[in-house]
């Protein structure tokens, strides 16, 4: 089999079709980074168990693809350079990602995520964050929920910055409907991404993989605010497995368990305003720079 991007996403479709569940949608992209590609897996593969051959399921994704291109839904498989590389980096990165708008492989951006029913001051406070964003070239990412994903999300297309919203459906649909219009204006400028098949609907459990989704897209995550049970809380845990910084405001830690659970965790940040907020990000960014710097003097000692 020829491994052409195209094919190679064909392959991907029909894997992931074959998978019913989380648990064996990550078994087979396990198996796909074992052997190097989608294309050379199937290729071993045996029918699905539904009766289905690889002769007859390769024309029936490549037909899908073609559906989606002429729906201007871009798809990425993990296997292929176009996927976004700081996901990439994720042990459990989607093998398939659906988009809409730009794709920046290299892209570099910040989670700014908390309540939907967040408070004036918190809704400002985000606001402030992704504007500072914009400012240093970086992208918001955002769930484009109500409440702090709004006001992050807005605040950076007002600023005429880059936002990237990570969601939790297919991209056939907006959630919540009332933000459909705030998604038309993100694909205008920025990208939308999910890691479901175009016609999934919102459901309990899309929701906590879109935030795995997200910690792992981003640089860093911000929680600007938070409840309980808020499912802010699985973007942290999920960050943090990741390997990924996590910034909490003081205010996140009062009334909130699992948030001071996560400070003695690597690279749990708490911050006690915006200022202090940017100031870590700040940091977190000079990262790779200062790895760069460190291994040229390195190479350069006598």
């Amino acid at each position: 089999m020829q491994e052409r991007w195209g094919d190679e996403q064909a392959a991907m479709v029909v894997l992931l079709r074959r998978a019913l569940t989380e648990k064996q949608e990550r078994e087979t992209m396990a198996r796909v980074i074992e052997v190097g590609s989608a294309c050379r897996l199937l290729s071993k593969e045996q029918p699905s168990l539904f009766g289905g051959t690889t002769d007859e399921e390769l024309p029936a994704a490549r037909v899908a693809l073609a559906r989606w291109a002429a729906q201007d839904i871009g798809v990425r498989a993990l296997t292929e350079p176009g996927y976004p590389h700081q996901l990439s980096s994720a042990f459990d990165a989607p093998g398939l990602v659906f988009t809409r708008g730009t794709v920046l492989p290299a892209d570099a951006g910040v989670a700014v995520v908390g309540s939907r029913n967040a408070s004036r001051k918190a809704l400002a406070d985000a606001a402030l964050i992704a504007r500072g964003l914009v400012e240093r070239n970086l992208s918001v990412v955002s769930g484009l929920a109500s409440g702090i994903d709004t006001a992050a999300t807005v605040a950076a297309l007002e600023a005429g910055g880059r936002a990237v919203g990570v969601i939790g459906t297919g991209v056939y649909h907006a959630y919540p409907p009332e933000n459909l219009d705030l998604h038309r204006r993100v694909v205008a400028s920025g990208l939308v991404l999910s890691p479901f098949w175009p016609e999934t609907p919102p459901s309990k459990t899309t929701f906590p993989r879109r935030n795995g989704t997200m910690s792992a897209y981003g640089l860093a995550t911000v929680i600007v605010a938070a409840g309980p049970r808020s499912g802010t809380r699985i973007q942290a845990r999920k960050a943090v497995e990741h390997g990924r910084p996590v910034v909490l405001m003081r205010s996140v830690l009062d009334g909130n368990d699992w948030a001071r659970e996560l400070l003695d965790r690597p690279d749990v940040h708490v911050v006690d305003d915006v200022d202090g907020a940017l100031a870590v990000l700040d940091d977190i960014v000079r990262r790779p720079s200062d790895v760069d710097r460190l291994l040229r003097d390195l190479v350069d000692l006598p």
